[in-house]
Formats: C-alpha cells, structure tokens, sequence
C-alpha cells in the first residue's frame, strides 16, 4: 500500500468521527509515520495520542500550547494486515481509539466499548 493510499485510509478513519465530537477535537495534528520511534520500545504500535486530553485542560493549558499528536504507524498496520480492506479497518479503529484518548477515554475504557 502506497503512502498515499494510507494516508487516505487515515482521512476516512477520521471522516467516521461523528460530527458532534468532531467539532469538540480542538488543537490537534494527525500525523503518519512509518514506525513508532524506538524509545517507546513497542515495534507493534499502531497509534500514539501525545498531548493533554480535554478533560485535564485547564486555564493554564491555552497559554503557547502546542497541538497535541495523534500518530498512526504505517509499518505495523501493513504487518498484521493481510488485505487492503483489513488495513482499512484497523486505520479506522486506530483513529478513533487515538481520538478517543483526546477525549480522555483511557484504554481499559475503549476495551469495554470495542475499539481496544
């Protein structure tokens, strides 16, 4: 799968997000990478939310913040997958569990609602 076609699946990932919580994502960059960076140490990783989720933000928080990250790792996606629809799906899935984490829902919580 080229760059471009998983940069589109990850467009489409995001285009699934009801517009009611879309217009509530606030300061936040998209990005795609090949792999997680190594200090992580998870060469499986799939996605990564870096920032401050909106239910810890205070007035303190606006003041010269920079936008928070969510990143969706093209390597480890293409390695689990086996078909150009199965990449769709987890790319969906990862999008919407990193936006989940903006939103303050932890893991254990998209666990119980299906987007572990």
């Amino acid at each position: 799968m080229s760059q471009e076609e998983f940069e589109n699946a990850v467009g489409d990932g995001l285009d699934l997000i009801p517009e009611e919580l879309a217009r509530h994502i606030d300061n936040v960059v998209v990005l795609v990478e090949d792999e997680p960076p190594p200090e992580i140490g998870e060469v499986d990783l799939l996605g990564l939310y870096e920032g401050t989720p909106l239910t810890e933000r205070g007035e303190w928080w606006a003041a010269g913040s920079l936008p928070d990250r969510i990143t969706i790792f093209k390597g480890p996606t293409l390695r689990m997958c086996t078909s150009r629809e199965e990449v769709a799906e987890e790319v969906a899935v990862t999008v919407i569990h990193e936006v989940a984490h903006h939103f303050g829902i932890d893991d254990a919580r998209l666990h119980e609602l299906g987007w572990g």
